[in-house]
């Protein structure tokens, strides 16, 4: 039986993260876990409970309910995607606002928010053949993942790319807007106290500025065949 592998793949925000890791994910027939996507889910309830928005964060309003929130990936073969569920609600487009964007951070700084997300995918990935992508998995979710990957790309690359993604959503929004949105994002994922966006000392850069997924997949090819043959 060739060995499964568990992959993590960190970064800074609109880096094509996901898109990259679900390429991996197909390539390999493993099942690719949005981490972000579980934060974002997280985010969609505090705001709809409003315990998040305009007037700041009730903490002790999202905690009370923290046990209500379920969260689950559900494979769906019309588009041959996996999707982010909420408590038996599809909420992939959703959880894609710039509003939900703009909340994130703050919610995936509570501690006893990440810890129960944490746990969630340790629970998914103990299989291994999994891809997993977000900001704290090769440092904090999986520090023993099989590789670890850590993507960049130039700050005006990734606000086009948000810009093109929500674009093709049917979500109109300026391109400054996004700009310093991702901006402040980067921030506060650095700067936060727990888990904070840092790259593992033995991840591979992967800085997609200027490649193409495909570009992408045949660099990540070499690195798997590698780890897998054991050279």
């Amino acid at each position: 039986m060739e060995k499964r592998l568990i992959i993590a793949i960190d970064g800074y925000s609109s880096c094509g993260k996901s898109t990259f890791a679900r390429s991996v994910a197909k390539e390999l027939n493993y099942i690719f876990i949005d981490s972000g996507a579980m934060y974002r889910a997280v985010t969609l309830y505090c705001m709809r409970k409003k315990f998040i928005g305009k007037g700041g964060l009730n903490t002790p309003g999202v905690l009370s309910e923290l046990k209500d929130i379920k969260i689950d990936f559900i494979y769906n073969p019309d588009i041959n995607e996996y999707e982010t569920f909420l408590n038996s609600e599809n909420v992939e487009k959703e959880i894609r606002s710039i509003e939900v964007a703009s909340h994130v951070s703050r919610i995936s700084q509570i501690t006893e928010v990440r810890a129960q997300m944490v746990e969630l995918q340790r629970k998914i990935g103990f299989n291994k053949g999994i891809v997993m992508d977000g900001r704290d998995i090769g440092t904090v979710v999986f520090p023993d993942a099989d590789i670890k990957i850590f993507m960049t790309a130039s700050v005006d690359i990734r606000v086009k790319r948000r810009h093109d993604e929500l674009k093709e959503r049917g979500i109109v929004v300026d391109f400054e807007e996004i700009k310093k949105n991702i901006i402040a994002r980067d921030i506060a994922d650095e700067n936060r106290d727990i888990s904070p966006l840092r790259r593992a000392d033995d991840a591979i850069i992967l800085d997609n500025s200027r490649m193409s997924v495909e570009d992408q997949m045949s660099w990540i090819r070499k690195i798997i065949e590698k780890k897998i043959n054991g050279s």
